[in-house]
This record gives structure tokens, sequence and C-alpha cells, in this order.
């Protein structure tokens, strides 16, 4: 009896760090079928909160050069290029470097600035793929498109944002390359396609998967994680410190609710390139005390479990995962109105949905602080709704198979 040869597929995102995209493909990996196939993980930046979640059957491949080059102190990054005859690395460096000091890019320019300073010089995965899959926007999807071979190609698109004409021109030659384009909801694939006509007919929806197994056990591992006595309302939120997440909005909410004497402590969950800004904020509205940054942890589950309003208070998501994992916990949620919302919440029943702005998120959370027997109805609401998604896997096997 001949036996049946396992299929060879490749992941490839930026990091595992604890953010939406990186959890669903940590989830998605526990799921896939062992016996039918074997799995590569690329990273561009290895040691992320996540990677411990990875299951053992994956092998996380190491790093490619040019990443092991970047994390090079400079001079080091000097001699070993000398000693090495490696100037074009430390040219494409370079030139990465003083570009994005000379202007202030967004996050899908500086994918395009990266991979024009350094593609050159980034090495091609040397193994032959049945599948391979970027599983992020921007550098993961060039380097799939140009450095891997396979016999398919599939792109997740998980972020809704808008592009501009250079940006466009740019990366639709990649997307050309590849078999199938997936969006993480609806509004997601609606915000591609808006931007990519041309690339209908290869583009479907697979959701974000969650396994509510998984995260109800993860909750419960460390239930004394809020130990310090307070007796107030606990709220958080779950996001990159970044633009997006909307924390200026946050932070003047928590200004209103400090001013209306409600005694709360925000609590935040992550890390990003606004950090700094954003501990300015707190301290400019006198919230050092309420507004908590507490960094990034690989399970949040028991922050969730423990908290007594979940708010998200986003300007884009492409689906809203910290929102999917609050309900399956059966915490209520405060959220605004991005595209994607109405995905996963029914306004007055598992949550509330407010307008993008500080008043409106203020009173959603005074709605459900100042009202228990509200806050009581969406808990139960939320104990009835359907748990996760892990039917999703099926869609992802009849898309590779």
């Amino acid at each position: 009896m001949i036996e049946k040869v396992k299929k060879d597929l490749l992941f490839v995102i930026d990091s595992l760090e604890c953010a939406g995209a990186e959890k669903s493909l940590v989830t998605l990996l526990s799921l896939i079928d062992r016996t039918k196939y074997n799995v590569d993980l690329m990273l561009f930046g290895h040691g992320g909160a996540l990677q411990q979640l990875v299951p053992s059957y994956v092998n996380i491949l190491e790093p490619i050069r040019y990443t092991k080059f970047t994390g090079m102190p400079l001079k080091r990054a000097v001699w070993y290029s000398a000693r090495n005859f490696k100037y074009e690395m430390l040219f494409s460096r370079l030139r990465y470097t003083i570009e994005l000091r000379r202007k202030k890019y967004s996050n899908a320019q500086k994918a395009r600035v990266f991979w024009q300073s350094a593609s050159q010089v980034i090495e091609e995965n040397p193994k032959t793929y049945d599948i391979a899959i970027s599983y992020a926007q921007g550098v993961p999807t060039f380097y799939v498109a140009e450095k891997v071979k396979a016999t398919k190609k599939f792109a997740w698109v998980n972020v809704c944002s808008s592009l501009d004409e250079l940006e466009k021109e740019y990366q639709q030659n990649f997307y050309r390359q590849y078999n199938g384009i997936v969006a993480v909801s609806d509004s997601a694939k609606g915000a591609f396609l808006e931007t990519f006509r041309n690339f209908k007919n290869k583009t479907q929806v697979i959701y974000d998967i969650n396994n509510p197994q998984t995260i109800i056990e993860m909750a419960n591992l460390n239930l004394d994680i809020f130990n310090d006595g307070f007796k107030g309302i606990r709220i958080l939120t779950i996001g990159r410190l970044a633009y997006g997440k909307g924390y200026d909005i946050a932070i003047t909410a928590g200004k209103k609710l400090k001013e209306k004497r409600v005694k709360f402590r925000w609590y935040v969950l992550g890390k990003g390139p606004l950090e700094e800004e954003i501990k300015q904020l707190i301290q400019k509205n006198n919230l050092t005390e309420e507004f908590i940054l507490l960094g990034v942890k690989a399970n949040p589950y028991p922050y969730i479990k423990n908290s007594d309003i979940y708010v998200q208070t986003s300007r884009f998501e492409g689906f809203g995962l910290a929102i999917a994992e609050a309900r399956m916990l059966n915490t209520p949620v405060v959220t605004t109105k991005f595209d994607a919302v109405f995905s996963q919440m029914i306004d007055q029943k598992n949550g509330l949905v407010v307008e993008m702005n500080a008043d409106a998120v203020c009173e959603g959370i005074l709605k459900l602080v100042e009202n228990p027997d509200l806050r009581e109805e969406i808990k139960n609401y939320l104990l009835t709704e359907k748990k996760g998604n892990v039917e999703e896997i099926e869609k992802f096997y009849r898309l590779i198979s």
C-alpha cells in the first residue's frame, strides 16, 4: 500500500506579537491536521509573545540573513559588512533608515520602502511548497510573491485601509502573482476590492478563527491578576498602540469619566509606535492612576474574563478579534462603529455600538456602569451566543485542496 504524501505548507507573517492576525494564525496552526500537512512558519521578527504558543509540530524557520543583519548594532553591522564583503546589505539598511527619517510614512508606505531597499539582498526560500500563504499585508505579501516557489499562493487581507495611487500600483503587481486572496471579514473584502477591483474573482472571505475551548482554558489559568483591592469598574482595551486603535479617543473618554466622578481603572494590553505619545497624553489628562498600560501579555484572557467592560475605540478593523474574544468570555463590550463591527455585534444585545468619538464612548461606558441590569442582560445574552467559529477551518481546507 502506497503511503499518502503530506502536503508542504508555508505561512509567512511579520512576527508573533500579541495582535489579532497573530492570534488568529496561532489558532489556525493549532487546528491544522498534522497527518496531512507539513507546516513551515517564517517570521521576519522572532521572539514575539505568541511564539511560545506555536504548536510543536510547526517548523519555525531560521531567520533570513538580512533579518539577522538588521538586528546587529550598527557598528557591528559595519564591521560584519567589511569582513564578509556584504556591503549590499549595509547599503540597503542605511538606505531604509535614511528614508524613514526623511518623512513620516504610513505602514503600507514603510513596507514598500523596506522592500524597495532590501529585496535585492533577501535570499529566496530554497524549498518548493505545495501551498504558500502570506498571513499579513505588506512585507509578507511581497516576500511570498517574489521569494517563494509554490504550486499555489494565497494572500490574507486583515486590515481595512485606503491606499494612494503609488501604493496601489506597487501592491497590485504582487497580488497578481497569487492564486487567491482571503479577507478576514466582508468589510475587509469590500475595502480591498474598492482599491483592487480587478481581483474580485479570486477574493473570498474566511473569518479569523476563534477556538473557544482554548480561550476559556487559558482564561482560567491566572485568576489572581487584579489583586490590588480596587473596588471600582475595571475596563480593558487590547490592541497595538497605534493610530488606528483610537487611544486618543479612549483617553479623552477616560478624562470625561473621571470628571463625572466614576471610579474606574482602564487597562491596556499592547505595545506599538505611539507608546510614548500615549503615555504623555495620559499624564496631560491626569489619568496616571486610572489609565494603565500593561504592555503585551501572551495570555490576555484572564484580563478579559476579570474585567467588567471591554472597550474597543478602533477607527478601523479588519474583523475585531479582541471583541470576539470578549464575547466568548461573556464580558460586555462597548465599541466604536468601525466598518466591520456589525459582522459580530448586535447593538444593545451583546454590547453597545457607539459613534467614533470620546463623548459617545464615555456615554456608552456610563450606560453600563449606571445600569447594572443592562449589563446583566448583555451577559445573559452572551451566555446564549454561539461561541467561536472553528468550522472556518473547513473553508481553509477547501481553499488549499
